[in-house]
């Protein structure tokens, strides 16, 4: 699956290679090449790299109990301009085994971002979802593409789901991602989800 992905996202970030073939001397520069430099966003991203110490925190309802799981692992690096992220279980962890594998992007054309997750611990498919404009300060927020949520219970709900993230940097070393979810029960009352808490390992 994920090589699978991965040739989608080069398939649309990677231009063919005849545009950028002659750079002769005096020749204009083209639109593409311009683009596809790494800005100051990227760079953001190459900071970013590593491994990172992550604990989640869960409400799987309004109003309901935290369920809390420590002793998880991200590991982050650069696909070409993409920030690959995959989570685990670290060693001694009480976790069930999974992985959590997301690929984040900042689309210079579009001047916004772009992502897309997916995890093997609930059958929610593959999220994508993007930003409308660039970061609001040390913030990032992003809006998911509407899906259905099969729920807890014994039999599959499939309501239909709307869901927000925000990922806040508050330094180079910390890193916080909010999803929050809106279910159709017919009352509009969004409510904090999921939250995973990063500290740079190294």
């Amino acid at each position: 699956m994920m090589r699978a992905v991965l040739a989608v996202l080069f398939a649309c970030c990677v231009l063919p290679s005849p545009l950028f073939a002659a750079q002769n001397a005096g020749q204009a520069v083209s639109a593409a090449e311009r683009m596809q430099q790494a800005g100051p966003q990227e760079l953001g991203l190459r900071s970013r790299t590593g491994t990172w110490e992550v604990v989640t925190t869960m409400w799987p309802k309004p109003g309901a109990a935290p369920v809390v799981t420590r002793g998880l692992v991200a590991e982050r690096a650069m696909v070409g301009p993409i920030l690959q992220e995959i989570m685990r279980p670290g060693p001694g962890s009480s976790a069930a085994d999974f992985r959590r594998i997301d690929y984040m992007h900042f689309d210079r054309v579009e001047g916004r971002w772009k992502y897309v997750s997916m995890d093997t611990r609930f059958p929610v498919s593959i999220m994508p979802a993007s930003s409308f404009a660039d970061a609001d300060g040390d913030t990032i927020n992003f809006r998911f593409d509407s899906q259905a949520f099969v729920g807890f219970g014994s039999q599959v709900e499939g309501r239909f789901m709307v869901c927000t993230m925000s990922i806040i940097r508050p330094d180079a070393d910390h890193e916080i991602k909010k999803q929050y979810f809106n279910m159709a029960y017919g009352d509009g009352r969004p409510w904090l989800f999921v939250q995973y808490e990063y500290v740079r390992k190294r």
